[in-house]
């Protein structure tokens, strides 16, 4: 399953990247050009879309103790799937104020100066805060991947505490079984030495009978 979450995501890296140069590049395009590039750039932000369902219902396939990080890695995708959308609308609006311009003429040049040096300066205050997100993502697995690590040494050290148990029960029952054999050893050596002072006994109690007939006669 996880290959397929992968498999996905090497997809929706491919589209955005697309994505983010044909954005970049609308202003820079003639008016025909430009309308047929932001039609090509909404098909394709339709296809990031499905591809981030996809990843999300992979995700949640997952089992819980795995999926921590794949959650994560969703939510950057959904940030940077937000952004793009937010650059796009940027885009367009920009393209219409170009159109519009080029219909009323210079008027509109210097509110469009405005508009471009506001965004510009939004732009840069956007890759600053990607950057925070960047590494506030990277901590957060980081801490994940941390987190998965203490909790397989805990399952470790029970499972070697259950194996002390086990051969703690299984040396008392060691040491059980042999005071057991050890008594009935010592049963049976002295039921074989009462066997051997009863068998002296009877020999004694034969020599003397016989002994007392060879006098009688």
């Amino acid at each position: 399953m996880s290959s397929d979450f992968e498999g996905y995501e090497q997809d929706f890296a491919v589209l955005t990247a697309e994505i983010t140069s044909k954005i970049a590049r609308v202003p820079r395009l003639p008016p025909d050009e430009k309308k047929q590039m932001v039609a090509n750039v909404e098909k394709q932000l339709e296809e990031a879309r499905e591809l981030l369902e996809q990843m999300d219902l992979e995700v949640r396939e997952i089992p819980p103790q795995s999926r921590g990080m794949y959650s994560n890695r969703m939510r950057s995708y959904k940030q940077e799937m937000g952004k793009l959308e937010t650059d796009f609308k940027r885009s367009r609006i920009a393209y219409s104020d170009e159109v519009r311009n080029e219909l009323l003429g210079d008027a509109g040049n210097s509110s469009e100066n405005q508009r471009a040096h506001l965004l510009d300066n939004t732009e840069r205050l956007e890759r600053s805060s990607r950057r925070l997100e960047a590494g506030y993502q990277i901590a957060v697995e980081t801490e994940q991947i941390g987190q998965e690590m203490l909790e397989n040494l805990s399952h470790d050290r029970e499972k070697i505490q259950r194996a002390r148990d086990r051969l703690r029960d299984a040396d008392a029952n060691l040491g059980k079984s042999s005071r057991i054999l050890t008594g009935m050893l010592r049963r049976i050596i002295q039921n074989r030495i009462l066997l051997v002072i009863l068998g002296i006994i009877v020999v004694i109690a034969i020599l003397t009978a016989i002994a007392f007939f060879v006098k009688g006669h």
